[in-house]
């Protein structure tokens, strides 16, 4: 994704329907993590799972990530 679209998408977030779909990147900028962290997360159950889309690509449900960080904003993580 180009970082001109990847801008577009973080500032739109909210507004995403709920049953939109996000890749990596935007899952990295929106914790703030780096690839690694995010898997390492998803493993220890502290983040949600990708779904698998193709034998190569994974995305996310925007309502998934939303509840996640809704919950980590609350826990104060």
């Amino acid at each position: 994704m180009n970082q001109r679209l990847q801008k577009e998408v973080l500032q739109n977030f909210e507004f995403l329907p709920k049953n939109s779909m996000v890749r990596l990147p935007t899952v990295m900028a929106l914790y703030g993590l780096s690839k690694s962290t995010i898997l390492r997360e998803i493993k220890k159950g502290n983040l949600p799972s990708p779904i698998k889309l193709t034998a190569r690509t994974s995305a996310w449900k925007v309502d998934e990530i939303r509840k996640n960080l809704a919950q980590k904003f609350r826990d104060g993580e």
